[in-house]
């Protein structure tokens, strides 16, 4: 099977490549810089926000995977609509042109929008989005159900819950780092819904080893992930033992609400830290037999 990999080079692509190769399927990797991969194996500079995708790299493509996007950080809203929503769905058009088989795409949950409760949510339990990643990968998904509803391409769509391995960055970053600087153990309050960077590349696989798979799915692994679980998994995993909850709940959440004067944004620290975000992984579960991830 001849894959290629659209963000090859970052968090979950450099994975995804590996566990590809190790598969015995044939790779073509693009990423944005063209960097080399750690196993040396090079990547076609491809920048999707300005330039598509040059059809010489989807000729006798089975499969592709469109990982690449901009991720959360502080971008202009013009960008994520550009990159995430308007060339995901330019590349799958010029995918389906091709006569590629599988259009698998990257979103995330934050396209479902904010939880109102905390009942693990579904697939159709949804809102609209308030920010401009979760809003650009909506989009995305919405225009990609409707245009390739009927094609002979098959499209499936992956949102994966928060993504955790050893080299993961974002808030888990920030966390293992204030956990090396002495951070006390936080409360026991809230939880979120993640997922091993190996079980989602591992999902990644088994979507393209079953051809024709259509669909939207949460990518989770059904457990529940307070701050403070993630913060002892982090301590034993830096060989520290428990760590002393010395802080008192009312002094976090002074702290969170001058990281919010300081820093202002859509979401609070508070609620980044303690909130209750949580999903289900029972659709994806019953349409594929997940036992052959490995």
């Amino acid at each position: 099977m001849n894959c290629l990999v659209t963000g090859a080079t970052g968090f979950i692509g450099r994975a995804l490549c590996a566990g590809l190769v190790e598969q015995g399927y044939s790779l073509r990797a693009v990423s944005c810089s063209g960097a080399v991969l750690p196993d040396g194996t090079p990547t076609v500079a491809v920048n999707l926000a300005s330039s598509r995708m040059p059809s010489t790299l989807l000729e006798g493509v089975d499969t592709v995977f469109h990982l690449a996007g901009i991720a959360h950080q502080r971008a202009l809203e013009r960008s994520y609509n550009e990159v995430n929503h308007q060339a995901t769905v330019q590349l799958a058009r010029d995918a389906c042109a091709a006569g590629v088989r599988q259009f698998v795409f990257l979103s995330s949950v934050k396209a479902m929008g904010v939880s109102a409760g905390a009942q693990p949510r579904g697939e159709n339990d949804c809102v609209p989005p308030v920010d401009s990643y979760g809003l650009s990968k909506w989009r995305a998904e919405r225009d990609l159900r409707s245009a390739f509803d009927e094609s002979p391409m098959a499209v499936t769509i992956i949102r994966p819950a928060l993504v955790y391995g050893r080299e993961a960055k974002g808030n888990l970053a920030l966390l293992d780092r204030g956990i090396h600087l002495g951070l006390p153990r936080p409360p026991e309050e809230g939880g979120r819904s993640m997922i091993a960077l190996q079980d989602l590349v591992g999902l990644l696989q088994l979507v393209a080893a079953n051809p024709g798979t259509t669909g939207t799915w949460i990518a989770c692994d059904g457990q529940q992930y307070s701050t403070r679980r993630i913060y002892d998994i982090l301590r034993r995993r830096a060989g520290k033992g428990t760590g002393h909850a010395w802080c008192p709940r009312w002094l976090w959440r002074l702290a969170a609400s001058v990281h919010d004067l300081l820093f202002p944004g859509l979401e609070s620290l508070w609620d980044k830290l303690f909130a209750t975000e949580l999903f289900s992984n029972s659709a994806v579960c019953g349409e594929l037999d997940l036992s052959l991830i490995h």
